[in-house]
């Protein structure tokens, strides 16, 4: 608290005591109030009192300090994305994305500020009554709301006749369905049958595939932060299945023992495989070693086996595939696969 001191009244109608301080400065009625961002002492001492020196860091390098800014704590969002883009020398500070710094984990929040969405320059600081004094940025090349009307995926392509893979960011109306992702997809990868290549959509999450998306699902609220999103061809034999023939799960795993219990750990990438009616396991065999391109000597050491519940139950050569599997239109990672074990380190 500052208050005018009344030069014509005593120190005790001022209500002056010991240890009270006198704060005096120069005249600026000559100068002119206009010159100084802090003309008088109650606005100086506000500034003091609210001041917050911010550590900013490149969301790319969430580990490195890149520069600091003196602000205040009463700052609101336009004036410290104002403060940042000035720094940055940006033109447009509409297209400065922030996001806060979570305490406990000395990492990036998962999700951004919205555009306007905080107050002040303290609730951009604030974790669970915990002040940081660490903001991350981004310098995004369309404004932050033409941004947040639309949804951003990350998808990555598999080319089915090429060992490449690529990462694509797909941006849709949040109101698009997954058939307009494939379809602004399929103008940015190269399709081993064009026109005609039909494309799909997998939810993969450790080595698993959880979901495989209906082409009129709406995008808005699809998470791509956990969960991997792989598009792939759709091969003409799985295009039109008779009734005879399933398409089933085909994951790598290997086992290993923990607390004197025998666990399974997939890993590498997993795919669909079509099964026919009486094919046995050594001719699945032969078509999985021409998928995956492995030699000989290193495809004779894995092992097949039908996988439930995380128990494997392993299979002949002379088994019957299609009799181990049911026919299932939808079906969850956590249920029925065909897998492959192996070591890790062979190709997959």
């Amino acid at each position: 608290m500052c208050e005018h001191i009344n030069m014509n009244l005593s120190f005790h109608g001022s209500q002056l005591e010991n240890g009270d301080i006198i704060c005096f400065q120069k005249s600026l009625r000559k100068l002119g109030n206009k010159q100084f961002r802090f003309p008088e002492v109650p606005s100086f001492l506000e500034y003091v009192h609210n001041r917050q020196v911010v550590r900013f860091r490149s969301l790319e390098k969430p580990k490195e300090d890149e520069f600091s800014l003196e602000l205040s704590k009463q700052n609101n969002y336009d004036e410290v994305v104002e403060c940042l883009a000035r720094h940055l020398r940006l033109d447009d500070p509409s297209r400065v994305r922030l996001t806060s710094h979570n305490y406990y984990s000395q990492q990036p929040k998962p999700q951004p500020i919205r555009y306007r969405g905080v107050d002040r320059l303290t609730e951009m600081l604030s974790h669970y009554h915990q002040l940081t004094d660490i903001l991350y940025y981004e310098v995004l090349d369309i404004p932050l709301p033409e941004l947040q009307g639309l949804k951003t995926l990350k998808v990555t392509y598999y080319h089915s006749a090429k060992d490449e893979v690529t990462i694509h960011t797909i941006r849709l109306p949040k109101q698009s369905t997954i058939g307009d992702v494939l379809n602004d997809l399929k103008t940015k990868v190269e399709l081993s049958r064009p026109p005609d290549a039909e494309l799909r959509l997998l939810e993969v999450f450790y080595h698993k595939i959880y979901k495989i998306f209906p082409l009129d699902e709406r995008i808005e609220n699809i998470n791509d932060q956990y969960w991997t999103l792989r598009a792939e061809e759709i091969p003409e034999e799985e295009k039109s299945l008779d009734p005879h023939s399933l398409l089933i799960h085909v994951y790598h795993f290997m086992k290993y023992t923990a607390q004197n219990q025998a666990e399974i750990h997939n890993f590498g990438e997993p795919f669909l495989l079509v099964i026919h009616e009486g094919e046995t396991l050594t001719e699945v065999k032969a078509r999985i070693q021409k998928k995956l391109q492995v030699s000989d000597r290193e495809f004779s050491k894995w092992k097949f086996a039908r996988v439930s519940l995380g128990r494997p139950g392993y299979l002949q050569d002379y088994d019957i595939v299609s009799r181990c599997f049911q026919r299932r239109d939808v079906y969850g990672a956590w249920e029925q696969f065909l897998g492959l074990e192996h070591t890790h380190n062979a190709p997959n």
